[in-house]
């Protein structure tokens, strides 16, 4: 093993309970060429090297995949050569939340209000996603991670894209790795008003609805709350993302715009979650005298 590589997998070693390393090949696979078995480091600092505690790796991570255009201006380039750039983020981000532990991880890749935006711009990205997803769908099977999209319900998404979106859905529905949702033609505020519309439509007397049912009620209604949300670029917005599931997590904003984030600031953004005090509006004990 090279020292980089010693080095990573004792980065790995030191995120505790829930890492896993399934054995996956070092070697890049000739569909998507992924970075194979990859492990990747360089976000623990030496407090916890040290032995401070931290609590577990989160178990749903969320990404606002912000910052693409603006990769492209300070480059003097088109802003489809920013949306271009952030697949090679977007393959990498799976791969180090996969050998992390995370066991659903979420990517925001098209917004309700993205389709405001020039129609040029809009047409390349439908094209782009659907050759990414086709041409890491091998990838994504092999790896045992269970593909799903949510949203797609605007008829402005092309037909193609749509049934893709669906054969990856139904090709890794078996896979018991992690779960990668795409939020595509998404918007958190729209799915707060279906899951209303639902509990209406199923007579549900207005006493009976409780924050579980009303859930139950939302795509994917098994997914988990998100723990933590990573927002790209330094911009600090929810951008109606997700909404009902993003209530209590706790949020990161690194400055680096998307098609420059990596691993290692994945890892990083992981560990500030680690050293989170998370209350859920209680109080931790010992406070104000309690010694309870």
């Amino acid at each position: 093993m090279t020292e980089r590589g010693a080095a990573d997998r004792a980065v790995l070693d030191e995120l505790g309970p829930g890492v896993r390393d399934d054995g996956v090949p070092g070697a890049r696979t000739a569909a998507g060429e992924w970075p194979g078995g990859r492990q990747y480091g360089g976000g623990l600092d030496e407090s916890t090297r040290a032995g401070t505690p931290a609590r577990a790796v989160p178990r749903h991570v969320a990404c606002v995949m912000d910052g693409n255009g603006r990769w492209a201006q300070r480059r003097s380039l088109p802003r489809t050569a920013g949306h271009q750039a952030a697949e090679t983020t977007v393959i990498d981000i799976i791969e180090a939340a996969r050998a992390s532990g995370v066991e659903w991880l979420s990517l925001y890749a098209f917004s309700t209000e993205n389709w405001n935006r020039p129609d040029p711009e809009v047409e390349f990205l439908m094209r782009l996603v659907r050759r990414v997803v086709r041409k890491h769908a091998p990838s994504l099977l092999a790896r045992g991670i269970r593909c799903r999209f949510l949203g797609v319900a605007d008829p402005r998404v092309p037909r193609g894209l749509a049934r893709d979106f669906d054969d990856l859905t139904t090709l890794t529905e078996e896979n018991r790795g992690m779960t990668l949702t795409v939020a595509f033609d998404h918007g958190g505020r729209r799915d707060i008003v279906q899951a209303a519309r639902s509990l209406i439509l199923s007579g549900t007397p207005a006493d009976d609805v409780t924050e579980r049912l009303f859930a139950e009620h939302l795509p994917f209604p098994d997914t988990p709350d998100v723990d933590l949300v990573i927002r790209t670029s330094g911009e600090q917005r929810i951008s109606n993302f997700m909404l009902w599931q993003v209530a209590y997590a706790e949020w990161v904003f690194p400055e680096a715009l998307w098609p420059d984030f990596r691993a290692a600031d994945f890892l990083a953004c992981l560990h500030t979650y680690r050293c989170r005090d998370r209350r859920f509006g209680g109080v931790p004990p010992r406070t104000n005298g309690d010694r309870s």
